[in-house]
């Protein structure tokens, strides 16, 4: 039996089913992979890993009993699986989540999305019960992300022994957002997370759009939000929830990266290759950097428009300037996903078309899933480029003030959760606000180098303030706090 427990929909590992039939285990990293390392080498501590086996080689090794020690993969029904995670966690709460909706036409919540909803609670169950029947007395489960929105609530019923904590790592919707969904879809979703004693969000902002959506809801009697107190990542917001269960407490744990890490992924020698090839791209140019998924909350296509105009109204830039933009396609079995990413194609051949000289290509964009070519353009960028519409934290704009080698002036949205964190020392911007945007870059490509260097010196300082692993065992931390008994 597990005393501590992490619940996601993917896994620190993955299998690749060849052609023969051998499987082959990829491993991944991250703050949850560090944290709960740090946890299990404590020899008093078992920990357990619960994760969705995602695709046909994760079920080839369930079927065949393959697995990771301290990890357990759930072998849920592709069709139900398919429903809860494009058809609900992605396609319903993450637009949700980052007000993506096109509202004159979606969302439209009839029976098709009812049928979908009893797939998504399907797979949160399978969560629960699985990690009801691995824990120990008391331990401690931390349930992460969206998709899991209602194990929290189920396990409570299921364990009330159990200590749960449940981290959002997207925006939580405004109550006007989450005023959309049916009134007992609603409860149920805030049912679900209010069963956990701890709540989790990278800033402050998103709790407060929980607690505020929560406190309305008072049919359920989930109400009395109190302000925040404490420390920036300290802070704590109780929320009282069903009758005699207890307190759920709000806290905001902004994500930072690790430095000593990320600097050393940089210096790799594929890295070094592919900054060689892209220094021959660009020559002596300024560079304006961008890394993204094409996700609709990135905002690239605006980002785009804003580095026209900026070569509209400031030509002196033009030959002088390289916009390299990294957009991995994302969700690509979802139709708006497909359009959006050759939008992005379209308008950069656009600009290249428009400005572009023999010698000069103004826009060069990888739509290639390539870690090494990102942390290249990241050691050569001289403006970063971060202006999504809503989103919880965005890493990049804090990893790449860490690995830049001259320097670098951050554009950056005020939707951004890091905004909170960096925005004293980067160039804001309303995400919407082309014009404002492309002023903003104008402004980042004639800092001078001194204050450029003391700037990304302060942000890169603030991006390290709570290292993944520090990130995850904080949490781990406050759920270990004394329980307080209901008022």
């Amino acid at each position: 039996m597990a005393t501590v427990l992490v619940a996601s929909n993917r896994g620190p590992v993955s299998y690749k089913l060849g052609e023969d039939g051998t499987l082959t285990p990829r491993r991944g990293g991250g703050g949850l992979v560090s944290g709960l390392s740090a946890v299990s080498a404590d020899d008093s501590q078992e920990s357990l890993w619960v994760c969705a086996a995602l695709g046909e080689g994760d079920r080839e090794a369930v079927r065949r009993g393959v697995g990771e020690p301290g990890v357990r993969m759930l072998d849920i029904p592709p069709d139900v699986y398919a429903d809860a995670y494009n058809g609900i966690a992605n396609s319903v709460l993450w637009f949700l989540h980052h007000h993506l909706y096109d509202i004159s036409r979606e969302p439209v919540f009839d029976a098709e999305f009812r049928r979908r909803w009893e797939s998504y609670r399907a797979y949160n169950r399978a969560f629960a019960e699985a990690l009801a029947a691995e824990a120990s007395e008391g331990a401690e489960v931390l349930v992460q992300d969206y998709h899991l929105a209602l194990v929290p609530g189920m396990l409570r019923d299921l364990r009330p022994d159990l200590r749960i904590a449940h981290f959002t790592h997207t925006p939580w919707g405004s109550p006007a957002y989450l005023g959309m969904l049916p009134d007992d879809i609603r409860e149920e979703l805030v049912w679900g997370m209010l069963g956990a004693d701890e709540l989790g969000f990278h800033t402050w902002q998103w709790a407060a759009a929980f607690v505020s959506g929560a406190s309305m809801d008072t049919e359920r009697g989930v109400a009395q939000g109190l302000s925040p107190t404490g420390t920036p990542w300290r802070g704590v917001e109780h929320l009282r929830y069903g009758v005699g269960k207890g307190r759920t407490t709000v806290r905001a744990y902004p994500l930072g990266v690790d430095a000593e890490e990320l600097r050393a992924l940089a210096h790799r020698p594929e890295v070094d290759e592919k900054l060689a090839a892209l220094r021959a791209e660009v020559g002596d140019r300024r560079t304006i950097v961008r890394v993204d998924r094409t996700e609709l909350s990135k905002n690239i296509l605006r980002g785009l428009l804003a580095y026209r105009e900026l070569l509209t109204t400031h030509p002196e830039w033009r030959d002088r300037v390289v916009h390299l933009a990294s957009a991995y396609p994302s969700r690509q079995d979802l139709e708006s996903y497909r359009s959006y990413t050759a939008a992005v194609r379209t308008l950069a051949e656009e600009i290249n078309t428009e400005f572009g000289t023999a010698g000069w290509q103004p826009v060069l964009v990888s739509v290639q899933d390539d870690f090494p070519r990102s942390l290249a353009a990241y050691r050569l960028a001289d403006v970063a480029l971060v202006n999504p519409v809503r989103d919880g934290m965005n890493l990049v704009a804090k990893e790449i003030p860490v690995v830049s080698e001259a320097g670098c002036a951050l554009v950056l949205s005020r939707e951004a959760g890091a905004y909170t964190e960096l925005r004293d020392d980067a160039l804001t911007v309303n995400p919407f606000d082309v014009s404002e945007t492309a002023e903003a870059l104008h402004t980042a490509l004639s800092m001078p180098p001194s204050e450029r260097s003391d700037r990304t010196k302060r942000l890169a300082a603030a991006a390290t303030a709570l290292p993944p692993q520090r990130w995850f065992l904080a949490q781990l931390e406050a759920l270990r706090e004394p329980m307080q008994p209901p008022a």
